[in-house]
């Protein structure tokens, strides 16, 4: 019966997107193909309407395919995609796009530059309203190309400037660049979204011609406009602008805060002890010790010679003033359950002695402070310094030795 064949076909077409699903995974391009030509065919036959349509199936195997497989060439991927361009209009700017990166990942910038231009004037009636966020796409990555033309352009200009030519062709081809790259990512960077690369590019042409007024506000709306999602990235950019242009510690203190809260790991996070530290608020010392404690609580942290010298430093000026050792307490309760086992074993003293001499002392150092002479960690890495005749560690032992009340005291 007829029902009894639509059924058959549309398990059959089912378990043959699953023999595909099962190449690509096992990265068998070719048999993958193959099972996607035959797929392909079977369709030619099919009436049912899905939600996802067949087109949409096609277009994002076979271009995963075409991207792998060892015999795909660029030529055959352009005649793929320009038909997938015809099977659906909803999806014409978004194949577009694809196209382009193809393009741009093997090199043909002006090839993807002409891509774009085609589909930034492409008009569909009432599809080219609903597909707006897809055309300011469009529109955006070809402003990228336009300042990446821009770039060389001012490279070519540079140079000749230094060997004592003048160009003008260059310089104005070179503004022609600037000012469609310009009007393309600043429109992009409206729309609420993560834009980092937009928003960089477009800092650079700012800054390049003198508007860093505008330059500010652009990565100020960016930080800290509620609209945009949580972004470290947008604090970063803010933060390195600021510290370019020589902007006061309290801003540069500023965005830190808040990229701390967003990502206590950073790795800016030693910028922001080392300002902290060099405050005279008790409150903003008081900060950089949790920044650096809470920065060390990552695994990508354990091994890094600034961050322990930082919290040896501060932990050091703590223990000698005898002030505010209720600072190193507050932090400790919270962490000498685990700490101990994650930063302090016998086998990690032996291991950065063997590595990093000078991590090894600096770890020494908390380690003794905040669990004592007796821990395994200082003891075993005193003693092969002392063994070792390095003046640094007798000078640890004996530092350690003379304050271990202090140990009793934050132990509680």
């Amino acid at each position: 019966s007829s029902s009894e064949q639509h059924l058959n076909f549309k398990s059959s077409k089912e378990a043959c997107l699953s023999y595909i699903q099962d190449a690509m995974l096992q990265k068998q391009w070719k048999r993958a193909a193959e099972f996607l030509t035959f797929y392909v065919e079977a369709l030619e036959k099919d009436y049912s309407r899905e939600y996802m349509g067949p087109s949409e199936i096609i277009w994002r195997i076979g271009t995963e395919i075409l991207c792998h497989h060892s015999h795909s060439s660029m030529k055959e991927f352009n005649s793929f995609i320009e038909q997938m361009k015809t099977l659906g209009v909803k999806r014409y700017l978004k194949v577009c796009l694809e196209h382009a990166f193809r393009l741009l990942c093997n090199g043909l910038v002006d090839e993807a530059y002409q891509i774009l231009s085609v589909a930034e004037s492409w008009r569909f009636g009432e599809q080219t309203a609903i597909q707006d966020k897809e055309m300011k796409l469009i529109q955006a990555y070809k402003g990228l190309l336009d300042y990446y033309s821009w770039s060389r352009q001012k490279n070519i200009l540079l140079e000749n400037e230094r060997d004592g030519f003048e160009d003008l062709s260059v310089e104005q081809e070179m503004h022609s660049c600037f000012r469609k790259a310009a009007v393309s990512l600043k429109e992009i960077i409206k729309m609420p979204g993560v834009w980092d690369l937009f928003v960089k590019c477009y800092v650079d042409l700012l800054e390049f011609y003198g508007d860093h007024n505008e330059a500010r506000q652009v990565l100020n709306e960016y930080a800290y406009n509620s609209k945009f999602p949580a972004n470290p990235n947008a604090h970063v950019y803010l933060y390195q602008f600021l510290k370019r242009h020589g902007e006061p510690r309290k801003s540069l203190i500023s965005a830190l805060k808040i990229l701390h809260d967003i990502v206590p790991s950073h790795e800016l996070m030693i910028d922001f002890n080392t300002m902290l530290q060099k405050s005279k608020k008790r409150k903003k010392r008081r900060l950089g010790l949790e920044v650096i404690f809470a920065a060390l609580d990552y695994a990508g942290w354990k091994e890094n010679v600034k961050a322990w010298n930082c919290l040896a430093r501060q932990v050091k000026q703590i223990v000698i003033s005898g002030k505010h050792l209720d600072w190193i307490k507050e932090e400790w309760n919270s962490r000498k359950d685990w700490w101990p086992a994650f930063h302090f074993s016998r086998y990690l003293a032996k291991r950065n002695w063997q590595e990093n001499e000078s991590l090894s002392c600096e770890k020494a150092l908390v380690a003794g402070i905040l669990l004592g002479k007796d821990c395994k960690y200082f003891k075993y890495v005193s003693h092969q310094g002392c063994k070792a005749q390095v003046k640094r560690f007798w000078i640890l032992k004996k530092f350690v030795n003379k304050h271990n009340p202090v140990y009793l005291r934050i132990s509680g």
